[in-house]
């Protein structure tokens, strides 16, 4: 970004956007893109992208029951349509361990390794800076409204 302020400055957007709720919505998608290249930016020096991680982060708090498959689809932050391929890659680098359920052998259930949990250690520290640098200019209050604001719009979205 080479521009700070105004969305249409960062943009250099030169005619005023059709209503505030443009603005609103492309100001969001712009954010979220700085907050991803920034995230991306603390954990891919370790050789996983952002979505294995997430992968990774959501298997650590399955502990040790682990999750189906689709379980892990459905909580990804961003949604992943080639799951199945992402495991595969995780699972290749010795990160996740897959095995049949024995209560429905149609579905799977993954778990992380020794190994990712310990990967995910080591990145604890970065992931946690990351997202202290991405809000740290906001004070607490406003972060919490801001919490509140994101909850509304995931809320009314379909």
């Amino acid at each position: 970004m080479t521009a700070r302020g105004s969305l249409r400055d960062e943009i250099r957007q030169t005619r005023p956007f059709h209503s505030t709720s443009q603005e609103a919505a492309l100001g969001l998608l712009r954010t979220a893109d700085v907050l991803r290249r920034r995230f991306a930016a603390a954990v891919e020096p370790s050789g996983v992208t952002s979505q294995q991680y997430n992968v990774l982060r959501i298997l650590r708090g399955a502990g040790d029951a682990g999750l189906p498959t689709l379980e892990i689809a459905e909580r990804m932050i961003e949604r992943a349509p080639g799951i199945t391929r992402l495991i595969d890659r995780l699972e290749t680098a010795g990160l996740v361990l897959r095995e049949r359920s024995t209560k429905d052998r149609r579905t799977v259930i993954c778990r992380a390794t020794a190994k990712a949990l310990v990967l995910l250690a080591s990145l604890d520290a970065a992931v946690d800076a990351a997202d202290d640098a991405a809000l740290g200019m906001l004070s607490e209050p406003v972060r919490r409204q801001l919490i509140r604001i994101l909850d509304s719009i995931r809320a009314a979205t379909p």
